[in-house]
């Protein structure tokens, strides 16, 4: 009897502990009976012994309501529970990069009021419910990096608010619903690659005139040709459709202008520029090399008409003039070149030239325009080339200039050019040869002369000759980042950054990729990213360099591997600031880098979370003050295991963190917060690395929010 009245006790009190709470409070505790595992205990405090749910982790209340269930990066497994969708004045759902599994549930969707969900990065699979198009003030919708399926419904474009939409990395196949450019005309992110999307390219899709950074067709299967109402979206906004089926020529207008070939790669059925496909009459591409089918029957059989026959003697006298007369032009040519070209040769004050194997450079002006325009394309351009309205200065200029060496890389020799009204440049001489491929120097030059950031190097003029290569840079005058963390042997004094100016100088760093990753023409990777390449200037503003350099030094001739592994036994140590200054002379290449990341080193197509990794590294760098390669006795380890061997042991973060900053002890909190950035920047998984726009929101909320 004691036992049953025991248990009667026990029962009733649970009962009236459950009783007690909300409704609110039972849809989530059902949610949280459907989470498997919780390794990290996010889910710990809640429980039946509170009335309201609103200090429970991860919960957001607002007037005793439930408005938000933000709970990202925990490692939740199970599934997603439809009771969430019973929280009537839920706003904002955010369980991104968990482990959910299972399909999204219909229910999930009674939550009218949904602004935000957040799902990217888990397991879920299955389609996406129909009830999706009640969210009438859905804004921003994340899904991506699942293993979502099926068609899009009908239903979505009914999402008039809809601003942020990323579907990327699932499984979603077939057309987009009728009118979703049109209905969707508040979008202002919108990213559907890596999926099966097939169809046509929405001509609608043109009216997306908010959108901002870039809209992310690739790698789908939508096919046809590529609709002209694209170049009616806004010119900075980059448009990727590599890897598709598309087909047809290229449309000339608006922001479809100006746009570099990698924007379209895999699409063998595209022609016309950027391209070097050409196209056919029906609008179809053609190879170039290939030549015009022959019909089947030719030559005629029985045909040869032998009255109109030349005979042998014909045929030879023909071929013998035609030599005679090829090689008295040579002669001529070659005479007229002599006469008319004389080369001049000019020294740096240090004895470096910007010439021919650094002994002197050619001063070449042998053709006016209208000549070198009939030549073929390879006859050489000798004239400097400035890139925007505000270079005053010109090639005689520059040749009067004092000139002194930098640096040395594998791409080239880097010079301090002081000229005569004391404007101080940074000139960089590439390799040589290469002459016949000036266009495509050309190309890639002016579209990085296009860049204007705070935080990127300005690329001021070019100069391109047979045997000289030069791009000229506004000079950088504080060094490199690389110095100012280690300094470097032979300082008189070295004077370490404080907190606050590391602080500022990632922020402009990260500010200055997300401008290279989402605003510049061709959604770059900068694929060399390290301290040595960020510069800084008269405030200690970040600016980086070396942007775009291995593909401008392969075209203009040099080979940066090549020259790298025959200087790198010089070790010789260099003074001085420019572009890409190291102070030892390293491979230019970045495989084998420890700032690289480590799918680098396989055979993939270049991505943008390669450039988060080195960004990851370099803020390991500034926390701890050690170099990217850590001293362990007799061995060596990259500072990214190392940092993770001190985790491992549960070290101190005095431990960790660079002595120079232990006077900046009151700000702690920032440093762990940067810590925790940079450990999802160098996350081995690239899919599950943050983009560079992410990393830096996330330093702007410091040190407000310690979460990316």
């Amino acid at each position: 009897m004691l036992a049953l009245a025991l248990f009667i006790l026990i029962f009733c009190n649970s009962q009236a502990l459950v009783s007690s709470l909300n409704d609110e409070a039972k849809a989530l505790l059902s949610f949280k009976q459907s989470v498997l595992e919780d390794p990290e205990g996010s889910l710990n405090n809640w429980n039946y012994s509170d009335e309201t749910p609103c200090s429970w982790n991860g919960i957001t209340c607002k007037d005793q309501r439930v408005v938000s269930v933000t709970i990202p990066k925990k490692s939740l497994s199970g599934v997603l529970s439809s009771s969430l969708g019973s929280l009537s004045e839920l706003r904002h759902l955010n369980l991104r990069n968990n482990r959910l599994n299972g399909s999204i549930p219909p229910g999930l969707f009674r939550a009218l009021g949904l602004q935000s969900l957040v799902l990217n990065g888990n397991s879920l699979s299955g389609p996406l419910p129909s009830e999706v198009g009640g969210l009438n003030y859905l804004q921003t919708l994340y899904i991506s990096q699942n293993f979502l399926n099926g068609s899009l419904p009908a239903t979505l474009i009914q999402c008039k608010r809809l601003k942020k939409l990323d579907l990327s990395v699932n499984n979603f196949s077939g057309s987009l619903p009728n009118g979703f450019g049109a209905s969707l005309a508040s979008l202002v992110n919108l990213d559907l690659s890596h999926n099966e999307f097939s169809g046509l390219i929405p001509s609608d899709l043109g009216n997306l005139s908010n959108l901002e950074g870039t809209i992310d067709l690739s790698h789908n299967r939508f096919s046809g040709s590529i609709p002209s109402s694209l170049g009616n979206l806004p010119e900075k906004v980059y448009i990727d459709l590599t890897y598709n089926n598309l087909s047809g020529p290229i449309p000339q207008n608006g922001a479809l202008m100006n746009r570099g070939p990698t924007a379209f790669l895999g699409n063998s059925g595209l022609c016309g520029p950027p391209l070097k496909n050409l196209c056919s009459s029906g609008g179809d591409a053609i190879s170039p090399s290939l030549y015009p089918p022959l019909p089947n029957n030719y030559p005629p059989q029985g045909t040869v008409d032998h009255e109109r026959r030349l005979s042998k003697g014909a045929i030879s006298a023909i071929i013998v003039s035609d030599v005679i007369g090829i090689c008295f032009i040579g002669l001529l040519f070659s005479y007229c070149y002599a006469r008319i070209c004389p080369c001049g040769t000019r020294h740096d004050e240090s004895g470096h030239g910007f010439g021919k194997g650094g002994n002197g450079r050619n001063k070449c002006l042998c053709f006016g325009k209208e000549v070198s325009e009939t030549l073929s394309e390879h006859v050489e351009q000798c004239d400097l080339v400035p890139l925007d309205n505000q270079v005053a200065f010109d090639l005689d200029q520059l040749l009067k200039a004092s000139a002194f060496v930098l640096g040395k890389s594998g791409i080239g020799i880097v010079y301090k050019v002081v000229l005569e009204d004391g404007l101080n440049l940074a000139v960089r001489r590439l390799g040589e040869g290469g002459s016949q491929r000036l266009k495509e120097f050309q190309t890639e030059v002016e579209a990085i002369g296009k860049l204007r950031h705070p935080n990127v190097v300005t690329l001021r003029a070019y100069y391109w000759s047979v045997d000289e290569k030069l791009l000229i840079y506004d000079f950088v005058p504080n060094g490199n980042l690389s110095t100012a963390i280690h300094g470097k042997p032979g300082m008189v004094s070295f004077m370490p950054l404080s907190w606050s100016v590391r602080l500022s100088i990632m922020k402009g760093t990260a500010k200055g990729m997300v401008y290279l990753h989402e605003y510049s023409p061709k959604k770059y990777v900068h694929g060399d990213l390290k301290p040595s390449n960020i510069l800084l200037g008269h405030d200690m503003e970040p600016k980086i360099s070396d942007f775009g350099l291995g593909r401008l030094a392969n075209i203009a001739g040099g080979s940066p591997t090549l020259l790298s592994t025959r200087m790198a036994s010089e070790k010789q140590r260099l003074p001085g600031s420019g572009p890409s200054e190291t102070s030892t002379i390293v491979s230019t290449g970045a495989l084998g880098s420890p700032y690289q990341a480590p799918e680098a080193f396989k055979v993939m197509k270049p991505s943008q979370k390669w450039d988060v990794y080195s960004y990851g590294v370099i803020l390991l760098e500034m926390l701890t003050g050690r170099s990217p390669v850590v001293q362990l006795g007799s061995s060596e380890m990259d500072l990214v295991n190392w940092i993770h061997l001190c985790i491992d042991e549960k070290k101190p973060l005095s431990d960790v963190l660079d002595p120079y900053l232990a006077e900046d002890a009151d700000k702690e909190d920032e440093m762990i917060a940067v810590l925790k950035i940079s450990m999802a920047c160098v996350h081995t998984n690239l899919e599950k690395r943050p983009s560079m726009r992410h990393v830096m929101e996330a330093l702007e909320r410091l040190p407000a929010s310690s979460a990316l």
